[in-house]
């Protein structure tokens, strides 16, 4: 929104690491002090208590952020599919409304590496690689840039990042600017299937480590892991802090709005053989804050948010009309205190599996497509209860209450919502199969197999 006195647009940047955990910040209650400059922001900005992504995979995800569009509807279900070059995205609009854009860090939504300018999503100005895990390394650095020529860059990949995106807005003062940050980190180097942190931090957070109840309750590679996580996250929020640093010096951080959040979080290969691509909150929790004009002063919203509703939140505290095509609601009323917030947070799942699920304030409820293949298909027309969660009571997720006779009446009311929710999303109505339709279904086709063995026998 343009300042009242001066007519100035805000300037807007997001800062968006990969894969951190909502329980890695202070502000959540992490007591490592990991995270001051995220911790310092959201007390004086607007901290949002409760955000989740709407999808658990790196592309879809990203997707989501770009167009503001529920990734079954951008047709970006899964990694490896391109974003389409028709839809208008972040880029696009504010390009339209006289922004600067610029992109640097992993993008993750193309084709071609270098990727070519019709497959940046509109964005001005470029230093990115489509796919940062496999084109660099923790300390071997490199970018394309818009002209498609390699760029390495000195000092860890954080910094290195942190470093560009500073001289960019540094040289682009003289229009507002809309920029988007993205890092890997925290992400696991693939190569190497770990967690390269900068030198030293790894050990001295192993002698201090917290874990949390969840991963330590069920392991994974917990141990061998966290802790050059945590040190990734520590560096990230020191590069949060010198960003934050050079928009003071330049003397434009009063007027630069500030996004912080994650794509998905991790679970340490303790809900299945990998990292993410589950409902749980491991995998779907992130931690997000705003900074910067409209926001400061808000406090902590306790609200439910998903990332669907960030793209249409950034665009309305800049001013910028937001395309009625945008399925996320922009949060800016409710953390005003002017509308109710959302009921539920809608999770799309693929890849390891097809499902879907529902976060409420209390409950987490998620049914799946057990014969459909995740990589294969976005969604499926019939889907079975597979988990049931009270949050209240068991908020690390370890009690899975599907079978409850006890929560049956729960388990009908989240079916209806969850069936709501992927309607408002686009989907068609699904069937959903009760788990006492299908333990009838597991218990006749088990009567019939026995049948068969008997009348083989006799």
């Amino acid at each position: 929104m343009e300042d009242l006195v001066t007519g100035k647009k805000p300037n807007v940047i997001v800062v968006l690491t990969d894969q951190q955990r909502w329980d890695t910040v202070g502000a959540h209650g992490n007591p490592m002090g990991l995270t001051p400059n995220f911790d310092r922001l959201a007390q004086s900005g607007a901290f949002i208590k409760n955000s989740f992504t709407c999808q658990p995979v790196c592309a879809p995800a990203r997707s989501a952020f770009q167009t503001g569009l529920y990734p079954t509807t951008s047709g970006c279900y899964k990694n490896g599919i391109p974003l389409p070059r028709t839809l208008p995205t972040l880029a696009t609009l504010f390009g339209d409304a006289g922004y600067a854009t610029g992109y640097i860090g992993k993008w993750h939504l193309a084709e071609n590496e270098p990727v070519p300018p019709e497959e940046r999503g509109g964005y001005q100005d470029w230093l990115a690689a489509n796919l940062l895990e496999f084109v660099s390394g923790p300390f071997d650095t490199v970018l394309f840039d818009e002209s498609g020529h390699r760029q390495k860059l000195p000092g860890y990949r954080v910094d290195a990042l942190a470093d560009a995106a500073i001289r960019y807005i540094d040289r682009r003062q003289d229009r507002p600017f809309f920029l988007f940050l993205s890092f890997l980190e925290p992400h696991h180097q693939n190569s190497t299937d770990s967690y390269p942190a900068p030198l030293g931090y790894e050990e001295s957070l192993r002698d201090k480590l917290v874990v949390p109840t969840d991963l330590a309750q069920l392991g994974g590679s917990t141990l061998e892991h966290l802790p050059g996580y945590l040190g990734m996250v520590k560096r990230l929020d020191e590069a949060l802090g010198r960003i934050i640093e050079a928009l003071h010096s330049l003397g434009i951080l009063n007027d630069t709005i500030v996004l912080f959040t994650s794509d998905h979080g991790c679970h340490f290969k303790t809900r299945n053989d990998e990292y993410k691509r589950s409902s749980h909150e491991a995998s779907i929790r992130v931690p997000t804050l705003f900074h910067g004009p409209a926001f400061d002063g808000l406090g902590t919203y306790d609200g439910l948010v998903s990332l669907i509703d960030l793209p249409p939140t950034l665009l309305d505290a800049a001013g910028v009309t937001v395309p009625a095509a945008m399925q996320g609601k922009s949060l800016l009323p409710a953390l005003r205190g002017e509308r109710k917030g959302r009921e539920g947070v809608l999770i799309q799942i693929s890849e390891h599996h097809v499902g879907r699920a529902l976060r409420t304030a209390r409950w987490k409820y998620e049914v799946e497509a057990p014969e459909l293949d995740g990589y294969a298909v976005p969604g499926a027309q019939v889907y079975v209860e597979a988990r049931l969660y009270d949050l209240h009571s068991d908020p690390h997720e370890l009690e899975n209450l599907i079978r409850s006779r006890a929560h049956s009446g729960i388990r009908e009311e989240l079916r209806s919502l969850l069936a709501a929710a992927m309607a408002e999303a686009g989907e068609a109505a699904p069937k959903i199969v009760t788990v006492e339709d299908a333990g009838w279904q597991e218990r006749m086709a088990s009567r019939t197999l026995q049948r068969t063995i008997l009348a083989t026998s006799i």
